[in-house]
């Protein structure tokens, strides 16, 4: 079985069991539910399939269902926006999908004169598998200087699990940290068999119980807004709004800017910090992953 199959398979069985029987509208019976969720069978009712076919998706089978097959599967499932597409990468094109090749990620210099134009927003790129490609000085203040880790060290989701730092700062560390595992399982997703994602996620999966855990349950999800509260060791808790950009001439590369509400403790304790942290260097070299 392949890679994408093997991720396929788990994916369908662990959405398979998150679904109440209940509220998914089907006719009760007398059997004795020995797993939660839905049977193999249920879902192949409920989506319109055979049960034989539906089995062996379900077993990594090199099958390639349709677009409109992926769409029952996914009502059948409960899958949001985020699950369906993911599905649809773990399926793949009906041809067999290239590899992307591992080009080094580089930021344009317009986007480092974007960033540094943002003062008082911390604001920095992020580029595949969670690599921090560039912040901006508040950035640096607010969550961590990745500039001064060592470039493999850049990545956002490792500083998460593996720095003290991390956990001190997230009020909500374990919101923030399983949000960080379900967002690289869309990486994995839409590029499977990346030797560096699968490095990072073994070194992750090895060090940390928490990952290993929430990696094995196979969750999607794909940070778009939201808010973070920190509690900062220089001017105390706060809580960030975040909302994030996808570069059209980069789509390998998304912009995550936060901002504070107006006249809020936060917005002051943001300030405090702007005021007291020093000038900022000059960021417009690249830097390399």
């Amino acid at each position: 079985m392949g890679d994408s199959h093997r991720e396929l398979a788990d994916f369908l069985k662990r959405a398979r069991a998150a679904v109440d029987p209940a509220r998914a509208g089907l006719p009760a019976d007398d059997r004795v539910r020995r797993v939660p969720g839905l049977r193999r069978e249920e879902v192949a009712l409920l989506a319109g399939v055979s049960t034989d076919y539906y089995t062996r998706l379900e077993q990594g089978r090199r099958i390639t269902p349709s677009s409109a097959v992926l769409d029952a599967l996914a009502r059948a499932l409960n899958l949001d926006a985020t699950g369906r597409a993911h599905l649809g990468d773990l399926v793949g094109p009906p041809s067999p999908r290239k590899r992307r090749p591992a080009t080094v990620q580089r930021v344009r210099p317009g986007l480092y004169q974007l960033l540094d134009s943002l003062e008082g927003s911390p604001a920095m790129i992020l580029g595949r598998r969670t690599d921090v490609l560039a912040t901006n000085r508040l950035a640096r203040a607010l969550i961590a200087d990745f500039d001064r880790l060592p470039p493999r060290e850049r990545n956002y989701a490792r500083w998460m699990f593996l720095s003290p730092e991390a956990r001190a700062l997230f009020v909500d560390w374990d919101v923030q940290a399983r949000t960080a595992v379900e967002n690289l399982r869309l990486e994995v997703g839409s590029n499977p068999g990346d030797p560096t994602t699968q490095a990072l996620v073994d070194e992750l999966a090895a060090a940390s119980d928490e990952f290993a855990q929430w990696w094995a349950q196979h969750r999607v999800y794909q940070r778009t807004y939201g808010s973070k509260r920190l509690r900062h060791p220089v001017v105390g808790e706060l809580t960030v709004d975040y909302e994030t950009f996808m570069m059209p001439g980069d789509p390998d590369q998304t912009l995550f800017v936060y901002t504070t509400e107006a006249g809020s403790p936060s917005r002051e304790a943001l300030n405090i910090l702007n005021s007291w942290t020093p000038a900022a260097r000059d960021d417009t070299s690249e830097l390399p992953h």
